[in-house]
């Protein structure tokens, strides 16, 4: 494990697909972070995206990058279905692990995988990096702030149109495709930040031609009457925006809500608040920074994304399926 006074954490990346090379790019412009190693099925593979951005260590199988003592934590970036195993194996070798979402498939194998990272006292989170963007920040400040009275409701959405490629990791059900586990889970996520665990869960979904949902929607119910309504799509563009509303007022996260920069405040017998938050180019280096604050400090877990939550919402995902 890394030097607790170091200012650099170095990272291996499991898979080498679009979303680890998103994560590899953050990593090369983090000040606290050094891409060390990839690991992929084949070496020809490890090797072009190691050219590609630049990283030293290159490993035609995983539990090679596993064995690399020079890592520190290790990125798992592959389809859905492999994150349970790729994790634990990362895990049993002694590394930290940042899990892409969703976290798992479903929440037995997020309990197991829970429960193997608390056994062998070792870091664990899964990658919503929505979390730890300034907007975000900033939204969980208002509300600490209780601008907007007591909170009744929150709508959010997210959505966007994939090419029809029906052998896509979004389309196969064998790779655990569909909405809800591909980007529903940002909205449930973001609900379960506001709101906490529901009491009551409820939704429909259009399930198309490949036997995944293609879109749905989800009413969630909370014990003092709070409601979310939340939808969530791969084959129809929505509009990407949230509210949140209070007894006196709301906030308004503004389209592309998950990366943006512009939340609004409405209050009661108050002008509108428009707060602009710029956001780094590519959202992902705020997540490595909170692993590397994690590590530094010798924490197994972050207060702001708890292994506890990710496996509430996993339950919550499989009770709408």
């Amino acid at each position: 494990m890394c030097d607790k006074m170091s200012q650099t954490i170095k990272w291996g990346i499991v898979g080498t697909g679009k979303i680890a090379g998103k994560f590899a790019e953050a990593v090369r412009i983090s000040q606290v972070a050094e891409l060390l190693a990839v690991g992929s099925r084949t070496q020809p593979r490890a090797d072009q995206f190691g050219q590609q951005f630049d990283i030293p260590h290159r490993y035609g199988s995983y539990g090679d990058l596993f064995r690399d003592n020079d890592v520190d934590a290790i990125y798992v970036a592959t389809p859905h279905p492999f994150h349970k195993q790729n994790a634990i194996d990362a895990l049993n070798a002694g590394k930290a692990v940042l899990c892409e979402k969703p976290f798992t498939v479903n929440a037995s194998q997020a309990k197991e995988l829970i429960e193997t990272a608390r056994r062998k006292n070792l870091f664990l989170m899964e990658a919503m990096w929505t979390r730890f963007l300034p907007p975000i920040v900033k939204l969980r400040e208002l509300l600490a702030q209780g601008l907007i009275g007591e909170l009744r409701m929150l709508t959010a959405d997210v959505g966007y149109r994939s090419g029809w490629e029906p052998d896509s990791i979004v389309l196969s059900p064998e790779l655990a495709g569909g909405a809800l586990l591909d980007v529903g889970v940002y909205v449930i996520s973001l609900a379960s930040m506001v709101f906490g665990r529901p009491s009551r869960i409820t939704g429909l979904a259009h399930i198309g031609s490949t036997g995944v949902d293609e879109q749905s929607t989800a009413v969630l119910a909370y014990d003092e009457g709070q409601l979310a309504v939340l939808c969530c799509a791969i084959r129809t563009a929505l509009p990407n925006e949230a509210m949140i509303v209070g007894t006196e007022g709301s906030i308004r996260l503004h389209r592309e809500w998950g990366a943006g920069s512009k939340i609004s405040l409405s209050r009661e017998g108050k002008e509108d608040e428009i707060i602009d938050l710029p956001c780094a180019e590519n959202g992902f280096v705020y997540q490595i920074e909170e692993v590397a604050q994690c590590l530094r400090a010798s924490r197994t877990e972050s207060s702001i994304m708890p292994l506890d939550e990710s496996l509430s919402i996993m339950d919550t995902m499989d009770e709408l399926r």
